[in-house]
């Protein structure tokens, strides 16, 4: 495939194309893309005429199969990047074609001189391939003008021959040339640090001595790109020689930016990621002999990150180019299509920008104005026009009141311009009240006497110009609240509205011009703005409407209405008044109670919304019903009410209603529940039943009627012979119908009473018949019966009743204690009276086994007493039952003691055999104690099983336990020989079942390799990364697991890519297995990821 190549050399704006074909360039690992080889050009100024003129050399470049944009560079010689030489002598275009997807680049020469003839090469780069071309420029009649003749075109068409001429080397130039001619060529070749040059010149130019350590020396200079990797590289004559290099004179060491090579007799010295401080002479050092060269670092172009934007003013305005470019500091060459007077031009420099400014433009700067760095171009268009007619002073908007004046005045550059006003449209002509005049610059409208009619739009229209100068004349009218004083008004300016009911309020309103409306509320400095909602203003024609939807208690209030023009302002206050039912009572409750009524009292509600409270309304239910019942049909006006015709020992409820002149409120809340009842009779025969020196044991019955209130409990009174002033022996009530009074004093006679005590309160007094004597104490003693103070042992199921009696005074108080904790009701049962105490379980369990403990206490004083309980049941069987031996006609048994002995003592074992052909069992053995035994007189050629149950106090195990082995009695004469038993040989050399496999990670992101391998024996297991091992590094860890084998990598670097191999190794032998890991960087991922999208896009 063949793609067309153009070479245009454009001269004085005339154009002249050749035509070639070029195939396209292809290199591995490269994608196909085509570039456009440029054509030697020739210029002869007899026969062109081109000295003086301009030239345009344009190049195109395929980037249909390209994943970025190529890189293109246009070189002078050898070395020397024009992209530097930038300026109004030489410039460069790069274009784009969507469509074709060919990149266009020009190189501009402007008046070519004689300087600009030699061998030119464009350079044009993508990734890492790069494909060049060169040209040969030669110029001819260094003395021919621009502007000397016209083209010849008969001449250009004709076909000249070609002059070959040699590529020019810089270098040998100068090092042949004449001091004095050093300036020329720097000039006609553009060097431009011509010092630097002239120093290295001089070190080139020493002669070195001749020396046989170096078969091949360094080439005399070398260029590297900023950033890229450059190799020097010389032939030494002994392979094995050492040798030394040198930067300016100061020995280089080995580091990651400097690798020294030594291959053979090739030497070399490799210096990557290149900067400005790489610029230097170099040396490599033999001995005493040494050879040397230059390094030449080029920097990156600047390139134009903010293109140049487009003007367009008018004549006398400031005009400002700015751009932006990618280092600060950079040189910006400005460049204009003409010759222009420079003193209004300025040129300014903050950081990255650039700016070009043009304080007063002119129809001559009109044009196209380029901005040129070494790496990078931009353009802009200037467009200058005329200046209009100016208008000085523009017509303003007048806002005047009846019978005042309206005058409108504008002035304009030009005296001698006239025009003529309108209004609305229409032409004003002059009458009476209305004058026009013009005066110089002035032109004036005067309207005397103004009316409602006047107001409008006035235009004034300059005559042959399109322009025109507009304003408006706005009539005032001060505003006016008209307020509707019917309907809700119920006195000047005061609004009621019941609470849930819509207030809609429509104020009319005059003024003109139309007057803006502001709704506010109290004190509030915020309006009301709202246009929907509850609460919110609408506006009409005329009208301004205020609304409130379910009018609520927070909107009682002030509400002012401001109505404002430029004539004025008018003010009007409303107060709205929202009227609703009273909330309900509070505090409803119940203070007495009789037979058959209560009395009921609560607070009056907290609002009475809005209107006084008439009375109230009250209602009763019994709890748990939801029917209420009314106990007044007419208004109740005080706060306390008896409600009677109740039911004794019911509970009631009560509520109350307020009522105003609105309506009833929502009742109130439930008073607590009460009931009418009336206090017990007295509790009935009570008597003392014992008396200590410092308590006495009263007991009592029941009062004989204790009605629907029922019987919360008694109070226990007590108090000296002879004293009135009774005393509570108990703080809170006593529920039961007996209590203990101490405290007492000793040897005094003391007088007691009961009392029942309900809800109505307490009952009369039940008093003793005559007062009590207080004695002395008898000391607690537990009568434990004998049977009881040894071991207690009861088998499960039974029934165990234990009865304990035990003396003292006062009665003496018996707790009992199972291994020091309180015994569970559900387990045991314990009932205690007066002179004993019993123990009673209805069914025996393991679990009521321990130690129970008796303990009786007297005020300080107490007594205890253990009883050891032992619930016991049948053991387990025997474990493990075997046969230990067999000769002749006996058989060894031997076993181990059960796991669980029934709580109780194995007392010994039954021991039975069985035929292995009937299987009936017989009893060899009973009660015995060991826990092995002898079976005798076994029948020869019988093969014996055998069983043994384990024995206690309760008997026999529920099941035996059967034997492992049998017990065979041999035959005599009979000898048994079994086939000997070879055992395998399960020993192998390693192997790997499932090799390791290539694999490409990201690095940063944690990777594993796994194989898995069998062996016998268990193989030791090497890892090792380029053959070298891996010890205990920290960032490798290997598993085993089962002979799959796994290496995890944390977090790879890529210096961690490379071959990794696992090898297995035994006594037997060993085997091994590689693969290959990549680590790729995580800027690769992403540009891979960008390259495949860049892929799909084409």
């Amino acid at each position: 495939m063949a793609e067309l190549l153009q070479v245009c050399v454009i001269c004085r704006d005339k154009t002249f194309a050749l035509q070639s074909k070029q195939p396209v360039v292809k290199s591995h690992n490269i994608r196909k893309w085509a570039f456009c080889n440029l054509q030697n050009v020739t210029i002869d100024c007899c026969s062109l005429q081109m000295a003086g003129s301009d030239m345009t050399f344009v190049a195109k470049v395929d980037s249909s199969t390209l994943t970025r944009k190529p890189t293109m560079k246009w070189l002078k010689g050898k070395w020397l990047d024009l992209a530097s030489k930038a300026g109004k002598h030489l410039q460069f275009k790069e274009t784009y074609d969507r469509n074709t997807k060919i990149y266009t680049y020009e190189m501009k020469i402007i008046k070519v001189v004689p300087g600009d003839a030699g061998g030119y090469r464009c350079e044009v780069s993508a990734k890492d391939v790069c494909d060049s071309s060169t040209f040969e420029i030669s110029v001819e009649g260094e003395d021919a003008g621009e502007d000397e003749g016209d083209l010849d075109f008969s001449a250009l068409l004709k076909k000249k021959p070609e002059k070959e001429e040699p590529e020019i080397d810089v270098w040998e130039l100068l090092k042949s040339a004449h001091p004095s001619e050093y300036e020329k060529i720097a000039f006609k070749y553009g060097i431009t640090d011509l010092r630097g040059m002239l120093k290295r010149l001089k070190k080139m130019k020493e002669e070195p001595k001749h020396s046989e350590a170096f078969l091949k020396r360094l080439e005399s200079c070398y260029t590297v790109e900023k950033g890229k990797k450059i190799v020097l590289s010389c032939e030494v004559v002994d392979p094995n020689v050492q040798v030394k290099w040198l930067k300016n004179g100061q020995e280089i060491k080995p580091s990651a930016k400097y690798v020294m090579e030594a291959n053979g007799n090739i030497r070399t010295l490799t210096i990557n990621k290149t900067n400005l401080a790489d610029d230097a002479a170099y040396e490599c050092v033999v001995g005493e002999d040494k050879c040397s060269t230059e390094v030449y670092v080029k920097e990156p172009p600047v390139t134009i990150t903010k293109l140049m934007d487009d003007y367009h003013v008018v004549v006398g305005e400031r005009v400002e180019f700015e751009i932006e470019v990618s280092e600060e500091g950079a040189h910006v060459v400005w460049l204009i299509q003409k010759d222009k007077d420079s003193t209004k031009y300025r040129f300014k420099k903050d950081g990255k920008k650039h700016t070009f400014v043009i304080l007063e433009a002119t129809l001559d700067d009109a044009g196209m104005y380029h901005a040129w760095t070494n790496g990078g171009h931009t353009k802009g268009e200037l467009e200058v026009e005329e200046k209009e007619l100016e208008v000085l002073q523009d017509i303003a908007d007048l806002t005047v009141k009846a019978t005042d004046q309206a005058v409108f005045k504008c002035e304009v550059s030009d005296e001698k311009v006239t025009g003529k006003w309108f209004k609305d449209g229409v032409e004003v002509l002059a009458s009476e009240r209305i004058k026009m005049t013009h005066v110089g610059r002035f032109h004036r409208l005067i309207i005397d006497d103004v009316k409602p009619e006047d107001a409008g739009d006035y235009t004034f229209v300059p005559d042959g110009y399109a322009l025109s100068l507009s304003a408006k004349l706005n009539f005032l009218d001060p505003p006016k609240i008209h307020l509707d004083t019917t309907g809700n008004m119920v006195s000047q300016n005061t609004i009621i509205v019941v609470a849930g009911n819509k207030l809609r309020l429509d104020v009319e309103i005059t003024g003109e011009p139309a007057p803006t409306c502001v709704w506010s509320r109290g004190e509030q400095v915020r309006p009301i703005t709202d246009t929907e909602g509850r609460v919110r203003v609408e506006a009409r024609k005329d009208l301004s409407c205020f609304v409130i939807e379910g009018a609520e208690r927070g909107d009682e209030g002030n509400y002012t209405i401001c109505v404002t023009n430029p004539a004025g302002e008018d003010k009007a206050m409303l107060f709205v008044k929202i009227v609703d039912v009273p909330d309900p009572p509070e505090n409803v409750k119940c203070t007495g109670v009789g037979e058959d009524c209560a009395t009921i009292v609560w607070e009056p509600p907290k609002f009475d919304g809005g209107a006084p409270i008439k009375g109230y309304l009250m209602e009763r239910k019994k709890k748990g019903s939801s029917r209420w019942t009314k106990l007044n049909f007419d208004v109740y006006e005080s706060t306390t009410y008896e409600a009677k015709r109740m039911i004794e020992g019911i509970l009631y409820e009560m509520r109350v209603f307020a009522v105003n002149s609105i309506g009833l409120s929502q009742p109130s809340l439930n008073s607590k529940p009460f009931m009418p009842i009336a206090p017990t009779s007295e509790p009935t025969r009570l008597t003392v039943h014992d008396v200590t020196d410092s308590t006495c044991s009263l007991r009592w019955l029941a009062p004989e009627k204790i009605g629907a209130g029922g019987l919360d409990g008694y109070i226990i009174e007590y108090c000296k012979e002879g004293d009135t002033e009774w005393v509570a022996a108990n703080k809170d009530l006593c529920e039961k119908q007996g209590f203990v009074v101490r405290g007492l004093p000793v040897g005094e006679k003391i007088n007691f009473r009961v009392v029942a005590v309900n809800i109505a309160g307490r009952s009369l007094p039940a008093i003793l018949s005559q007062p009590m004597s207080v004695f002395a104490l008898e000391h607690p003693k537990i009568r434990l019966p004998r049977d009881l103070r040894t071991k207690y042992i009861r088998k499960v199921g039974d029934k165990i009743n234990l009865t304990i009696p035990f003396q003292g005074k006062p009665h003496p108080v018996a707790t009992w204690l199972k291994d020091g904790k309180p015994l569970d009701p559900k387990m045991v049962n314990v009932r205690s009276t007066n002179v004993d105490t019993i123990l009673f379980i209805r069914s025996a369990e393991r679990d009521h086994s321990g130690t129970y403990e008796l303990t009786l206490k007297i005020e300080n004083m107490e007594d205890k007493a253990s009883i050891v309980i032992r619930v016991i049941e049948r053991p387990g069987p025997p474990q493990n039952v075997r046969v230990t031996d067999v000769w002749g006609f006996n058989a060894a048994l031997e076993w181990d003691p059960p796991k669980d002995d029934g709580n109780s003592e194995i007392t010994g074992y039954t021991i039975q055999k069985a035929d292995m052909k009937t299987k009936e069992w017989f009893t060899i053995y009973e009660h015995n104690r060991r826990t092995n035994c002898t079976a005798s007189d076994l029948i020869m050629g019988n093969e014996y099983m055998f069983q043994v149950y384990s024995e206690n106090l309760c008997g026999l195990s529920e099941e035996p336990r059967l034997s492992k082995n049998t017990a065979l009695i041999a035959k005599t004469g009979l000898d048994y020989k079994p086939n000997p038993y070879k055992e395998k040989d399960m020993a192998c050399a390693p192997k790997f079942t499932q090799p390791l496999v290539d694999k490409s990670v990201v690095a940063g992101y944690s990777a594993a390799i796994s194989c898995s391998v069998r062996g016998f024996p268990k193989p030791k297991i090497v890892w090792m990364k380029n053959r070298m091992i891996i010890g205990e590094d920290p960032k490798f860890l290997m598993q085993n697991n089962q002979g799959v084998l796994t290496l995890n990598i944390r977090k790879p670097s890529t210096f961690d890519g490379g071959k990794y191999s696992c090898m297995a190794v035994n006594e037997l032998g060993q085997d091994e297995v590689e693969c290959k890991l990549d680590v790729r960087s995580k800027n690769e991922e992403n540009s891979g990821m960008e390259k495949f999208g860049n892929e799909e896009n084409f």
